[in-house]
């Protein structure tokens, strides 16, 4: 650990010291009530009386809240003819698409949990989230079906709704895709198992009973997906208060934002960063939300230039393709009251490319960075006016609490001394799913009561209260804002028989900003050859999915070891560095 010497001065707020971001707020603020409400009562209840505003807007296809609304009511209908029911479980596998909306807070009208899976995922990965879920109701992105078909038989779920994305696409755009992709796409034989999506809500007009949702706000509301802080898979339990919480905070972030501005939603809603911050929030502030399925930068470039956003968020990826893009020379960014940066450490050098992009384009906002982990519910922290400091991740979002703690104890440190970041507030999931090691082992209760998120993370506080990340204490590595975990990797490669052992590190990327090297070490009566090569590139695309997956696989006839004859990753990083300055 180490004083930083960077910020010795006071600042004449009349604040406590011990959290002095409230200065930040104003007493309004300061009061907040997080709401007892469901999610989707909530979301009713902050669009009120404004129906008719858009909520959605699908490649042009808009749909207006009254219209989403009705369309939540049917798919709640249809999934109590199902024989769902409180607390089932139902499992989303699906992209950025208006049916994955609609199918999400139909879960929970009905008070059931909405279990959020990566469409990516490989087949197995898939499977071991339904076990470990027990969910017995699937909505399926269609490309998927041919990763699981064979497998879904060792699932509880007995019943498969299967969408395209070109379902809610407009006419021509449906067509084109049906003719292209699509045909390509095997599907199932649609029968008592597997059925479409408009099949799916006519299910509706057989349910004529009336149902009240008795879920409460502290109850199990979605489980989310990640690696936690040791890279092993784990279902993270968010509730109605914690998902609420996040848009209530966010609406605080984002004060210049009215009814009927846009959001460009990128970020996969499986994420807790799309979910939260830029689908859940943005319709509760009566936001219009551009769905995008799939990156397509020509398509992003004609929603910039068509359609006028006036909030962008994205991870650092996303930043650096916009500004080596010549498209964007020219285009006019005056439109823009946030840009938010998330996902990934934005470093000073990008902050500040980024900022000049901006401002040569007719913005009048910098870049500002979140901070935040899928253990709560996404973001945690945010700059904006007053702590957009170069290099800070900002303050705690307003009833969020911070503390540096020295590592592996829950020993806080003083303002400026670098340590463990810990939160703890409104945000914080209930738990892992099915997991109590694991969430003993992240979930503390420190001396002043309370319960505090270890994060895994570095970094320190300043007299200001303005919060700064150094680097990670766990080892993991963030690829296009996707967490990826190198031991997951390994175990994958340490199955093939000529494996004797593997290392897997994250080496720097132009546009990823960092992607997984294997480094390989075959058994001594093994040749290397194309067809080990070959096999093992294909396990790892078998069961990865595809932003984990080695980019560069690096065969050794030993690897570096450390004093306790444990692989030295560090020094193989050290390496990888060295070679590309």
């Amino acid at each position: 650990m180490r004083l930083i010497k960077d910020f010795l001065t006071k600042l004449s707020k009349d604040y406590d010291k011990e959290e002095p971001w409230l200065g930040y707020y104003n007493e309004k603020t300061r009061k907040i009530k997080f709401t007892d409400k469901t999610i989707y009562e909530y979301l009713k209840e902050s669009v009120g009386q404004d129906k008719d505003y858009i909520a959605l807007n699908y490649f042009g296809n808009k749909m207006s809240f009254n219209e989403l609304f009705e369309k939540i009511e049917n798919a709640s209908k249809a999934l109590r003819s199902l024989g769902v029911k409180k607390g089932d479980i139902v499992t989303i596998c699906m992209p950025n698409t208006p049916e994955a909306v609609i199918m999400f807070y139909a879960t929970n009208n009905i008070g059931a949990v909405a279990d959020m899976i990566h469409p990516l995922s490989a087949g197995p990965q898939i499977i071991n989230y339904l076990q470990q879920s027990k969910s017995r109701i699937l909505l399926l992105i269609d490309f998927d079906y041919i990763k699981i078909k064979d497998l879904l038989k060792n699932t509880n779920v007995y019943k498969t709704i299967v969408v395209s994305p070109a379902e809610s696409m407009p006419a021509t755009l449906n067509i084109g895709y049906n003719l292209t992709k699509g045909l390509k796409i095997k599907k199932p034989k649609f029968d008592s198992d597997f059925i479409k999506w408009n099949d799916f809500l006519l299910k509706a007009l057989t349910y004529n009973k009336p149902y009240t949702n008795t879920m409460k706000c502290d109850e199990l509301a979605i489980i989310l997906h990640s690696g936690g802080t040791t890279g092993t898979p784990k279902g993270i339990m968010i509730s109605n208060y914690n998902f609420n919480a996040l848009a209530q905070q966010g609406g605080v972030n984002v004060s210049n934002v009215r009814p009927k501005d846009k959001i460009v939603t990128l970020l996969p809603i499986f994420h807790g960063f799309g979910l939260g911050v830029c689908l859940h929030c943005p319709l509760c502030l009566k936001v219009e939300v551009l769905l995008v399925p799939e990156f397509d930068s020509n398509r992003f470039y004609r929603m910039i230039k068509n359609d006028k956003p006036n909030v962008l968020a994205g991870v650092p990826t996303l930043w650096e393709g916009m500004m080596t893009n010549k498209k964007y020379d020219d285009v006019d960014l005056s439109c823009l009251k946030y840009v938010i940066s998330g996902g990934d450490y934005l470093t000073v050098n990008m902050e500040e490319r980024m900022n000049d992009f901006l401002h040569q384009r007719g913005a009048t906002i910098n870049i500002s960075k979140g901070y935040g982990m899928t253990e709560s519910t996404a973001a945690t922290a945010y700059t904006f006016d007053g702590t957009n400091e170069k290099g800070s991740i900002g303050i705690p979002m307003i009833g969020n609490d911070f503390c540096i703690c020295e590592p592996d104890t829950i020993k806080p440190l003083e303002l400026g001394l670098e340590g463990e970041i810990c939160v703890s507030g409104p945000t914080i999931m209930m738990g892992y799913y099915n997991n109590t090691d694991e969430t003993e082992r992240v979930l503390k209760k420190h001396e002043d009561g309370k319960i505090w998120l270890h994060t895994g993370d570095i970094g320190y506080i300043n007299p200001n209260g303005i919060i700064f990340f150094t680097q990670r204490l766990k080892r993991m590595i963030v690829s296009s804002g996707f967490n990826v975990y190198p031991s997951m990797i390994e175990e994958v490669i340490a199955k093939h028989e000529a494996v004797e052992s593997v290392c897997v590190i994250g080496i720097p990327h132009q546009y990823k900003m960092h992607v997984p090297k294997a480094f390989i070490k075959l058994k001594s009566n093994y040749k290397l050859n194309n067809k080990i090569k070959r096999e093992i590139k294909e396990l790892c695309k078998k069961e990865l999915a595809a932003y984990s997956q080695p980019k560069e696989f690096e065969f050794r006839e030993k690897l570096p070891k450390t004093l306790y004859n444990k692989i030295d990753y560090k020094k193989l990083e050290q390496e990888e560095l060295k070679e590309s300055e």
